[in-house]
C-alpha cells in the first residue's frame, strides 16, 4: 500500500489546536469562514431548494398536486425502493401525508419479481385494486422511468418523481420532478415533507420526527459528508440519539447499541445493513413496517427478524465473495482494469455487496452479474476517478435498463450479450483508467510523534465529525516500538499491540503480520484514534490502518 502524506508540517512541538487546523486545511478548508461553517454547520431547517439543487418551481408543482389529491380524496401511493434510503424516504413521506389524509399507502416493490423502480404490472395492479388512485409519488427512483410514467398516465395516474440518481437522456413527462444529485432520496423526501407542512403547526416537529431517518439514509447511501449533507447528518445524528421512534429503538436493542452513542459507524455498519437485509433476502416492506410501527412489541419482533436475516445475508455474501474471487483467479494473464464476473448461482440481492468487496480486494471497478435464462441483473462498483454509470450507459444499445451514480450502478442485460458487455467495459476501462488509479493508496493527514496522541487530541478531532465519504476520519503516521503483541478475535484474525508510552493499538484483519513482529521491534504505523471505554475508564486507542516495517 502506498502512503500519501497530505501535510509535510514539521515542528519540534505542536499543540492539538494546530493539528486540528492542519486537518481542516487538508480538507480544503483554507479560510477562517470556511472552517467556521464546517465546524458549525447551519441547521437543515434553514436550507432552501436552491441550496439543495432542487428546482423550486418543481417543488411548488409537487405540493400543489399533492394538496389537490388530499382535497379531492384521491388515493395516493408512495412508491419506494427496497434499500435503506428508499425505505427511509418512503417512511418520511407516508407519515407526513398520513397526518393529512388516510387515503395514502406506501408501496415497496419485491426485488426479484418486480425489480427496481416502477413496474408496469405493479402500476396496473395498484390501479385495479383502487380505481380512485390518482397520484403516485416515486422516491429514490423514477428519473429514468419515462416509459413507465407514460403508462401510468394512460391509466389516469399522475406521477411526482423524487429522485437523486443521474438523469438519463429522456426526461420523464410528469407533474413534477423533485430532483437533485446533491443529497439522498430521504433528504429530498424530508424537504418535500417540510414544504407540504409549511403552513401547518407540525412543521417544527420535523427535525425530531424525520431527521433521524435522513441521517440513516445519507450514511447508508454513502453521501459525501460535506456541505449540506454534513448539516443533514450532524443534526440527524443528534435526532437519532434522541429518537422516540420505537422501530429504531428496537433495532438498537437487538444490535446491543444504545441511543446517545450512535455515530456514522453504528449507522453504516450495524443499523443500515439490518434495514437493507430484508430487501436483499426477502421483502423490504418489513423494514418499512418496523420504522413506522408505534407498537413496541411488534417492533421488537420485526427487529429480531431483521437481525436474523442480516446474519443470513452476511453468510451468503461471504460465500459468494469466495466464489467470485475464484473466478477472478481463473482469469488468464494480467488482470483487466475492469472485473466482470457472472454466475447463475448469485443472488440478486447481494451482488452489489460482492462487487464492493472485489473493488476493495483488487482496486479496480467490478461488475457482478446474476445470470438468468433470458435476462440477467448486474450491480457495479467503481474506484475514484472512473464514472461507472457513464461507462455503462455508453453501452445502452445492448442493455435493457441501467441507472445509478458515478461510483455505483445497476443494469439489466440480455444473457446472450454478457460477453459483449464484458469486452466493451474492459475496453472502456483500458482507455480511461491509468496504472496510478489502480494502486492502493492510503491518505495520511500528518506524521506526528506518538507522544502527541492524547485525550485532548481525540476530543479536538471529534469537532470534525461526522466522518465518512468526503470527510474521512483523520489518519496519522508515527514511528513506534512494540512492547507486547497478541492475536485476538476469531481464528486470530486481528492484532492487539502495546507500544512504548503505554499506548494500545488494534489492527483489524492483520493477524497474518504477527510472524513479522517481535518485542522491541520498531515499526511505522498509520492509524486513526478511537476511544476505548472499559470499567468506566476512558483511554485513547489506535486503530491501525497499515504497518510499515523499518
Amino acid at each position: 500500500m502506498i502512503w500519501k502524506i497530505l501535510s509535510n508540517f514539521k515542528k519540534e512541538s505542536v499543540k492539538s489546536e494546530e493539528i486540528i487546523k492542519i486537518l481542516l486545511d487538508n480538507r480544503g478548508l483554507k479560510t477562517k469562514m470556511e472552517q467556521e461553517e464546517f465546524l458549525n454547520p447551519e441547521s437543515p431547517e434553514k436550507l432552501t431548494a436552491e441550496d439543495l439543487g432542487i428546482d423550486d418551481k418543481e417543488i411548488k408543482k409537487a405540493v400543489k398536486r399533492i394538496n389537490k389529491a388530499i382535497k379531492e380524496s384521491e388515493s395516493i401511493i408512495i412508491y419506494g425502493d427496497y434499500d435503506a434510503d428508499g425505505i427511509c424516504a418512503t417512511a418520511i413521506l407516508w407519515e407526513t401525508l398520513y397526518c393529512l389524509t388516510k387515503n395514502v399507502l406506501p408501496y415497496i416493490p419485491e426485488r426479484i419479481n418486480e425489480g427496481y423502480g416502477l413496474n408496469r404490472d405493479s402500476i396496473a395492479k395498484l390501479k385495479n385494486q383502487n380505481s380512485k388512485l390518482g397520484l403516485i409519488i416515486t422516491v429514490d427512483h423514477g428519473i429514468t422511468a419515462a416509459g413507465k410514467i407514460k403508462y401510468a398516465k394512460e391509466l389516469g395516474i399522475d406521477v411526482v418523481v423524487c429522485d437523486h440518481h443521474q438523469v438519463s437522456k429522456e426526461k420523464p413527462k410528469c407533474i413534477a420532478i423533485v430532483h437533485t444529485d446533491k443529497i439522498c432520496a430521504a433528504a429530498i423526501a424530508w424537504f418535500l415533507a417540510k414544504e407540504i407542512l409549511k403552513d401547518g403547526s407540525n412543521r417544527q416537529s420535523l427535525i425530531a420526527n424525520y431527521l433521524d431517518l435522513v441521517a440513516i439514509a445519507s450514511i447508508a447511501d454513502l453521501e459525501p459528508l460535506t456541505g449540506i449533507n454534513r448539516s443533514l447528518v450532524k443534526f440527524g445524528l443528534k435526532a437519532l440519539n434522541e429518537t422516540k421512534r420505537c422501530g429504531v429503538l428496537a433495532i438498537l436493542e437487538e444490535a446491543g447499541l444504545k441511543a446517545g452513542d450512535l455515530g456514522t459507524y453504528e449507522v453504516g455498519y450495524i443499523i443500515a445493513p439490518r434495514l437493507n437485509a430484508m430487501g436483499r433476502m426477502e421483502h423490504a416492506l418489513e423494514s418499512l413496517r418496523l420504522l413506522c410501527t408505534k407498537d413496541y412489541v411488534r417492533a421488537k419482533s420485526l427487529a429480531d427478524k431483521l437481525g436474523f436475516t442480516n446474519k443470513e445475508r452476511q453468510i451468503l455474501t461471504e460465500e459468494t465473495v469466495k466464489q467470485a474471487k475464484l473466478l477472478v483467479a481463473g482469469i488468464e494473464g494480467e488482470l483487466p482494469k475492469f472485473l466482470v464476473v457472472d454466475s447463475d448461482q448469485y443472488e440478486e440481492g447481494i451482488i452489489g455487496l460482492v462487487a464492493g468487496k472485489l473493488v476493495e480486494e483488487y482496486c479496480r471497478p467490478a461488475l457482478v452479474i446474476s445470470r438468468g435464462e433470458i435476462y440477467s441483473k448486474a450491480s457495479a462498483r467503481s474506484i475514484a476517478g472512473f464514472n461507472i454509470i457513464e461507462a455503462i450507459r455508453a453501452q445502452s444499445d445492448i442493455l435493457i435498463d441501467a441507472g445509478g451514480h458515478p461510483m455505483a450502478a445497476g443494469l439489466t442485460v440480455e444473457t446472450v450479450k454478457i460477453n459483449d458487455l464484458r469486452k466493451r467495459l474492459i475496453l472502456t476501462a483500458e482507455k480511461q483508467i491509468t496504472e496510478e488509479m489502480l494502486k492502493k493508496t492510503l491518505k495520511i493527514d500528518l506524521e506526528i510523534p506518538l507522544s502527541y496522541v492524547s485525550m485532548k487530541l481525540w476530543e479536538g478531532i471529534q469537532k470534525l465529525s461526522p466522518f465518512g465519504l468526503g470527510n474521512p476520519e483523520p489518519i496519522f503516521a508515527s514511528e513506534a516500538e512494540i512492547t507486547d503483541f497478541r492475536l485476538v478475535g476469531n481464528e486470530g484474525k486481528h492484532l492487539k499491540l502495546m507500544l512504548v508510552g503505554k499506548i494500545s493499538a488494534v489492527a483489524f484483519n492483520q493477524g497474518y503480520l504477527s510472524s513479522k513482529l517481535s518485542l522491541g521491534k520498531k515499526i511505522r504505523i498509520a492509524y486513526s484514534l478511537s476511544l476505548n471505554e472499559w470499567n468506566n475508564e476512558k483511554k485513547v486507542e489506535l486503530k491501525v490502518k497499515d504497518i510499515d516495517f523499518l
